[in-house]
């Protein structure tokens, strides 16, 4: 029960990662709160870990804020949300580009933009960014996600150093091909799809994908006191794949 006593904000919280990570930080002892813009979903997460629903659009600096404002105070932050819109770059648009940006990468802005006044009032909190190994290695097909998820990881440095005096950590987790809808998606695709995740798997050292639950065991002990003297890190959790 490492997160007794905790309240922690989990978006993108409906399914996938982060529906795992909501129930692991539930059976530690935190306060869960669900944020997602499929209400159906996180309530559906909630009811199953005794936790609060609230509609969140991470994309919307007012719905942020209106999410933290219902909470309260958070010792906790997960900035989990994400999507994809598998395609080559040259076959993809501007408005592509800006949905996959929006959700991805400045969704984590807008969500910390929120919790951070009152993390710093408390001296004290533990924000968490779901980024990937995209990018940190680059993913075909996914080139707008792939810049989209290495702006998580200067970003998660750059709140580490603006905010260590206040008592809060910052960190990220990669993972690699995890078992998720937005993954096995790619299937839509045909042929080309399948491929892709064929190569992805084989690209890890381990030779399958992950499991929701093996991220959600991570981000567990990054937003504990256990990881009190960690903060700007990103922890690969990809079976190897991000090995240099």
């Amino acid at each position: 029960m490492r997160l007794e006593g905790r309240k922690a904000l989990v978006t993108g919280g409906a399914s996938g990662i982060g529906a795992a990570i909501a129930a692991r930080l539930a059976a530690e002892g935190a306060e869960v709160w669900v944020g997602d813009i499929d209400t159906e979903g996180a309530a559906r997460v909630a009811g199953e870990v005794n936790g609060h629903a609230i509609e969140l659009d991470v994309t919307d600096l007012g719905s942020a804020n209106a999410a933290v404002e219902a909470a309260g105070t958070l010792d906790i932050l997960v900035n989990n949300a994400g999507t994809d819109e598998f395609g080559f770059f040259t076959y993809t648009t501007p408005e592509q580009w800006q949905r996959v940006l929006a959700i991805n990468l400045v969704g984590v802005l807008n969500c910390t933009h929120a919790a951070l006044p009152a993390m710093q009032q408390a001296k004290y909190g533990r924000i968490l960014n779901i980024s990937s190994e995209a990018g940190r290695v680059g993913s075909k097909g996914s080139a707008v996600y792939s810049a989209a998820k290495a702006g998580i990881v200067g970003f998660t440095k750059a709140i580490a150093r603006e905010n260590a005096r206040y008592g809060i950590i910052a960190n990220a987790i990669a993972p690699g091909p995890i078992e998720t809808p937005l993954l096995m998606g790619a299937k839509d695709f045909g042929e080309i799809g399948e491929k892709v995740i064929e190569t992805m798997k084989s690209a890890t050292q381990i030779g399958r994908l992950g499991q929701p639950d093996e991220v959600a065991a991570a981000a567990a002990f990054l937003v504990s006191d256990d990881a009190s003297y960690v903060t700007g890190e990103t922890l690969g959790v990809s079976g190897g794949l991000g090995m240099v």
